[in-house]
Parts: C-alpha cells; structure tokens; sequence
C-alpha cells in the first residue's frame, strides 16, 4: 500500500484481524473477521480525543487525504476533515473503517471463506446496523478507546452513529447525524428493492457465485447505481446541471442511445462504480439500510429507543433531500427532546439534494466547525 501524504497526519491502512466469534443480530456466527481501518490525527494520552467516522453505502476506510501516486484516491469526506477543516486532526484522533461486508478490504462477500476455501460469496450473512457498532466496539477496544468524543456520520453513516448512542450510551460523549433518518420510508425500500432485482436479475451475477466464473454483473450494478445515483440529487440540481441539454446537436436521433446529457452522466456513473464495488456489497449495504429500525426492538416507540441514550446530539438536514427529508431528522430530535437530552438541530439551505452531506456548503461546515470546537476532551 503506497504510503499517504502527511497532510492530515494519517497512518496508511491497516487490516486488523478479530479472532472472537462474532454472532450476528441474524443469528450467524463468523468465527473471525478482518477490517480495514485508516486513522487521522494522534491519539492523546487520556485517549479521549478520539472520533469514529461512519460511512454510508458506499464508503469505506479512506475518509480523508491522498495515496501517493494514485489516480482518484482522494478521502471521501476530505473537505471534511484535517487540519483547519471542522472535524480538525490537530485537535482530535480520527478513525475511519470499511463495514463489516464491505468490499474495500474488510471481511465481506469476497473474502475467503474459512470454511470453504472459497470466496465467501452469496453465503455471506447479512449484517445489520447493530452489527457494524459491536464490530467498531471491538476496534475502540483494540485502540484501548473507552468512550468516543464523537461518533459522526452521514446518511447510513448518521445511522450508525444514532445506533451507538443506544447500543453503548457510556461509550460515546457526541453524536452527529446527517440527513439520517429513523427508518427507512416504504419509498426508500422500493427503490432498494429495484436496485437489488438489477442485480439479481444479471445472467452474470450467478447467484452472488460470480468470483468464480470469472465475471463480474455489471450491467446490474450499473442499473443499481444509476437509480441511485439519481435519487441523491435533487430535481432543481439536475435541471440546473443538465436541463435538456442534447449532446451533438440540438437534433433528435430517434434512437435508444445516449441524446441528453443527463443520459450520459448516468451512464458514466454507473460505469464508474461497477468497475470498483462488489455487487454482493452492495446487496448487503441496501439491506442494512432496510432493517435499521431502533424503534423496533421498544414496540415501535423512538422514544422509548432512546431513553438510554446520554450523549449531545447534532442533528442536520438538508431543504434539498427528498430521500431523507428533514421531516425525517426532525422525528429524531423530537424523540431526544422527549427523553430531555441535549440536541441541536440546523436545516441547512442546498440545491444539491442528499448528497449535500457530502459538500463543503459553507453554512454546514460553519455550523459543524463550531460544534466540534465546543467538544471538551
């Protein structure tokens, strides 16, 4: 692995190896696992000063900064994090790791399986939510971590974050969650669903067994990337972008190929990302997204879910997320208020629909730059 720059203090990534069994919330059990983990920053002596970074469907370890003489290998939240930047490495110790089923180095799909000798495949177990938190306890416990200054997330990310404060209250000070949600509305299940039966349906994809024909589902992945990909934009980003716009010409061709540029991005994208994630993946990460439900475990009660719950809140949303609506956030912190816990909420103005967690919007970064600030560690 290239060595990174130093820019944000990190230290290249890292595969630790878990050798407990891990029991899954669907009653499987992994006798042992690996995750690949990147920190940022350095751990200070009381060892207080750290901050869990959780990913959303598609992310992984590499949060922040560059791999040497790599093409594309910027963090996914770099305007995020690093020196000056809000969630600031001078001050606190990052940790950024790829899921449990990911694809970017973790145990998932295309691990092999021990008991096989074979790529784990379809008959990896679905994980949840609740999963991926016990797995990042355990990494805390590996970093001789007690307790998070901050767990922070966005989207499936935020998810994770919310999951901790009620699964290990005594073990997290801060929770930040962005254009997160409490569950997913029927909608969202449905679009799941369909990217899943792209998949699904691919003569390629073999029944998740596709490692071991030497193919790859791609023409499903695209699909599933593209339906997406479309529902992290907003409707007055995409006709600001791409409007009508015709490529080569202002005539029609009266055929199926790409005419509209909007055609062709969609299609780029999906490009991109079947030539780099896993489709058995990104089964597992729709999936999770489906079954994350708190309430469910208290009678359907998202107050009664958060009643364990000590850390502050942060809760953010954006006017343009129509996946994530900030109504959605809003039914979180009306549960914190309920059980008088300490939450800030901020609606953020932005075109860019729910990928604007992701963005440098200045008012977003000003209102977590001020929040990070006033964490005590």
């Amino acid at each position: 692995m290239q060595t990174p720059p130093d820019s944000v203090g990190f230290v290249a990534p890292m595969k630790l190896a878990f050798e407990d069994a891990l029991t899954l919330r669907s009653g499987v059990m992994l006798p042992r696992y690996e995750l690949m983990v990147e920190t940022y920053g350095e751990l200070n002596a009381a060892k207080s000063n750290a901050v869990l970074v959780c990913h959303a469907l598609s992310g992984h370890h590499h949060v922040a900064g560059y791999y040497r003489n790599q093409e594309r290998s910027e963090g996914w939240w770099e305007n995020l994090v690093g020196p000056g930047r809000p969630l600031d490495t001078r001050k606190f110790f990052v940790i950024g790791v790829n899921n449990l089923g990911g694809c970017h180095g973790s145990t998932g799909p295309g691990a092999i399986n021990p008991q096989t000798g074979r790529r784990y495949g379809a008959d990896f177990p679905v994980v949840t939510v609740q999963d991926w938190v016990i797995t990042q306890a355990r990494l805390a416990d590996r970093l001789g971590i007690d307790s998070f200054a901050a767990v922070i997330g966005g989207s499936l990310g935020g998810m994770q974050a919310l999951q901790w404060s009620i699964d290990f209250p005594e073990r997290v000070r801060h929770v930040l969650a962005i254009a997160a949600a409490p569950r997913l509305s029927a909608e969202n299940i449905g679009f799941n669903e369909v990217a899943r039966q792209a998949i699904l349906s691919d003569p390629d994809f073999h029944g998740g067994h596709f490692y071991e024909h030497n193919v790859v589902p791609t023409r499903g992945l695209r699909l599933a990337r593209m339906l997406g990909h479309m529902t992290y934009l907003s409707d007055d980003l995409m006709r600001a972008k791409f409007g009508r716009d015709l490529r080569g010409g202002d005539a029609y061709k009266f055929g199926y190929d790409v005419e509209f540029e909007i055609e062709s991005y969609l299609r780029y994208q999906g490009d991109k990302f079947a030539g780099y994630f896993d489709a058995n993946t990104y089964l597992l990460m729709t999936r999770a997204l489906d079954y994350f439900d708190p309430a469910q475990d208290y009678a359907g009660d998202l107050e009664a879910a958060f009643r364990r719950a000590r850390a502050k809140f942060f809760i953010a949303a954006f006017t343009s997320d129509w996946r994530f609506s900030p109504a959605r956030s809003k039914e979180i912190v009306r549960a914190l208020v309920a059980n008088r816990r300490d939450v800030s909420f901020a609606e953020i103005a932005s075109v860019e629909g729910h990928d604007s967690f992701l963005l440098p919007i200045p008012e977003y970064h000003a209102l977590l730059s001020t929040y990070f600030r006033g964490i005590v560690i």
